[in-house]
Formats: C-alpha cells, structure tokens, sequence
C-alpha cells in the first residue's frame, strides 16, 4: 500500500516569486505568501423533463492576492502610473515551490496579464512590529512551466 511521506510535503517557505515588469524582472523577497485562484464561468442549462438544471462551463476568471512585507515601492510606481497618467500596466509572476528534502521535484506557475486590483498606497501602524500589506489581482492566463514528479 503506497502512502504519503511527511518528507515528500512541500515547505511553503521554500519557494521564489519573480515579476516582470516592462521587460525587467524582478525577484519578490518581500512576498509572504500568494494564492492565485482559477473559477470557472458556468451557466445553468434548464432541460426539458428534468426538475433540476445542469451546468455547462463558458469561460474562466482568474483572480489572486499576496501579502507581502511592506520594504518596496516597486508596486505602488505601478499604481502610481496608472494614477497619474493612465497607464495601467500587465505584468507576469512567476512562482516555484520546490523543497529540495522530499522527491516531488518542483513547480513553477506563470501567471500572464497580472493586473493588480487593489493595494496599500501608504502606511503607519504602531501596533505591528514589521509592517504588512495585501494585494489582489486579476490574471488573463497562466502556463505550467515545470510540474511536481508524480510520487
């Protein structure tokens, strides 16, 4: 009987984020942790005999958020450019989880189009010691550069 090896589990911290930037990349230190989810576009189908309705999928959205520690300016010129003179920039981010202990290998997930929704343009808080901020994103696609070894 084949089971999971706590060794073969994949230490979160353990990873990289990179953005691409207007052709610059840029390695995200600062990046506590980021979710980037993926819902699908369904459309309730009635049918003819049946009570109840089916589903058929139409599309997708891809949506996502990141905390991360408040030590750049990098996103905030983003935003600030959009701000001041419309230029709503799409970047990249790329994400590796790889745990060197275990035998999964690594995972690398490219995030196109990253658009950010929402972020922090400034603050103080005299009750956090290291200050923190959350984003959120959109995405327009994603590509799966490097997949975990099947176990």
């Amino acid at each position: 009987m084949a089971y999971l090896r706590a060794k073969d589990t994949v230490n979160g911290a353990l990873g990289t984020c990179y953005a691409r930037i207007d052709g610059e990349r840029h390695e995200l230190m600062q990046v506590k942790n980021v979710t980037a989810t993926v819902k699908k576009t369904r459309t309730e189908i009635p049918i003819l005999g049946l009570t109840g309705k089916q589903h058929k999928s139409g599309g997708w959205e891809g949506t996502g958020k990141m905390t991360v520690y408040y030590v750049s300016s990098l996103f905030r010129k983003v935003m600030l450019d959009y701000m001041k003179n419309g230029v709503d920039t799409y970047f990249e981010l790329m994400l590796t989880n790889e745990d060197p202990t275990g035998e999964t290998g690594k995972q690398t997930v490219l995030l196109k189009d990253v658009n950010i929704d929402e972020m922090i343009i400034g603050k103080l808080d005299v009750d956090q010691f290291a200050l923190e901020e959350d984003m959120t994103f959109t995405f327009g696609d994603a590509d799966l550069l490097d997949a975990f070894d099947e176990l």
